[in-house]
């Protein structure tokens, strides 16, 4: 090779190394910055970031931009950390029958329904979201194409196959019966050798106890956390028994209220706070029940075409073929009825001291992804009289103390994970603008700006509607 051609292949490089150095840049500059740690905003922020990270915040005033880096405004805009949703099910995009979507669904869940899933979480806001109950297989794969790149979505903590007493049939592929104390140990080890993140346990309470104590405390031997679910009285009261870190829903059906024993085992559990392991969360999950009456008679929103990306044409007209009659589903039939007790429920649970976290079961029933986030933090706030600033680090601060990557994630700090979201206007005055974030960062690479998805970062190879 000549000496000239090495001079300009060399300053060619150059320029490439140059622009990719550049793009690893960026300034986010003038938002109202609300940093999930819970203290004051900031106005006037300035995030700077280098490749993933964030390595300085301030203000216009305070910090400079220096030359090389990327401007991106977000004046008048609401700076947060990228939200969390502690319970999602990819599996799943809003089908009514679940009988037939199990049936239909279990071969293309790899490679259209959960990829589709994540990618309308990502775009929604929410950059980390945890997934309770999939097949292993599938789980498994989703998470280490999202973590290679191959697929976008958000940083995603899977549980992989419920645990239970026995599956319910036709859900053998993602729920696992325990026969016995050993086999419920080696269950939960397959999880964790798959690179799962937590456990999920279900109908606790008519499982032999000996059995789901095995569960608890082999997760907890490997240094995994247990997600119980508390739709039933005894599965609370045995979880608190065995151990269990995370309950999930508001449950009890249509009784008015929590018991009184069951609020004084709660009440003694989370005095003991740090000796206990750390404080008892609980993920309430309520914004389905609440709004579906307002849907059911004002279905416009179940139009949105925010949960058909990613989807073929024929899996679309499937979902909207079998919600078109919301007040037909049966599934639905007695959540009027268990409306009226949802705030007394949620306010039992917030003044035992348990810590909530915003979680929405995305994927039930009308229930699509690009949605339930905002609309769970939107009852906390707007109906159930929580403190903004108490709901938003539900959904940022909370999660990934829980999850034990705070370090990482979770609040707007230097040496975390640049994982940002903006919004046009004021959120803590209006929570519900979060049905349309503006700005989604994940890593520091850019995945949606002005309302738009940033196609040329978005990395499914499939077509777009």
């Amino acid at each position: 090779m000549s000496r000239y051609l090495v001079v300009v292949l060399a300053a060619l490089l150059s320029l490439v190394s140059f622009k990719s150095s550049a793009n690893e840049l960026k300034a986010f500059v003038g938002g109202m910055l609300v940093d999930g740690t819970g203290g004051k905003v900031i106005h006037d922020s300035v995030i700077l970031v280098k490749g993933e990270r964030i390595v300085a915040v301030g203000t216009e005033s305070s910090l400079d931009v220096p030359n090389e880096y990327q401007m991106v405004s977000t004046e008048g805009m609401t700076v947060m950390p990228g939200l969390w949703d502690m319970h999602v099910h990819l599996m799943i995009n809003g089908h009514s029958d679940y009988k037939h979507w199990d049936k239909a669904y279990i071969d293309k869940l790899g490679t259209e329904i959960m990829p589709a899933s994540a990618e309308q979480l990502l775009l929604a806001g929410v950059t980390s979201a945890r997934d309770l109950g999939a097949p292993l297989e599938e789980s498994q794969t989703i998470k280490a194409k999202i973590q290679s790149g191959e697929l976008s979505g958000p940083r995603m903590f899977m549980s992989g196959p419920f645990i239970q007493h026995k599956p319910y049939p036709g859900t053998e592929a993602f729920r696992w019966g325990v026969d016995n104390e050993r086999d419920a140990r080696r269950k939960v080890r397959k999880l964790k050798d798959a690179g799962m993140d937590v456990v999920k346990l279900i109908d606790h309470d008519v499982m032999p106890i000996e059995h789901a104590k095995a569960v608890v405390d082999e997760a907890h031997k490997l240094d995994m956390k247990v997600v119980g679910h508390s739709h039933k009285p005894d599965e609370i009261r045995v979880g608190l028994k065995i151990g269990i870190d995370n309950f999930e829903h508001t449950g009890l059906t249509t009784a008015p209220e929590y018991p009184e024993d069951i609020m004084e085992q709660l009440k003694e559990r989370t005095a003991k706070g740090r000796i206990s392991g750390g404080p008892l969360y609980w993920t309430p999950t309520v914004e389905g029940l609440w709004n579906y009456e307002y849907i059911r008679e004002n279905s416009e929103a179940l139009d949105n075409a925010c949960w058909k990306r990613g989807l073929s044409k024929e899996t679309i007209l499937d979902i909207k073929q079998s919600i078109q009659h919301p007040e037909r589903l049966g599934y639905m039939q007695l959540t009027p009825k268990r409306k009226p007790t949802l705030k007394t429920k949620f306010n039992q649970l917030r003044e035992s001291g348990a810590i909530l976290l915003v979680g929405t079961d995305s994927g039930i029933p009308m229930k699509f992804h690009c949605q339930s986030t905002w609309n769970e933090l939107d009852v906390w706030v707007r109906e159930f009289d929580v403190p903004v600033m108490e709901a938003i680090q539900a959904a940022t601060y909370w999660p990934a103390k829980f999850m034990g990557v705070d370090k990482d994630v979770g609040t707007i700090v230097p040496g975390k994970y640049a994982d940002i979201i903006a919004v046009k206007g004021d959120v803590l005055k209006y929570i519900n603008l979060l049905q349309r974030v503006d700005l989604v960062v994940k890593g520091g690479v850019i995945y949606k700006q002005d309302g738009k998805p940033q196609e040329q970062n978005l990395t499914r190879k499939f077509p777009r509607l």
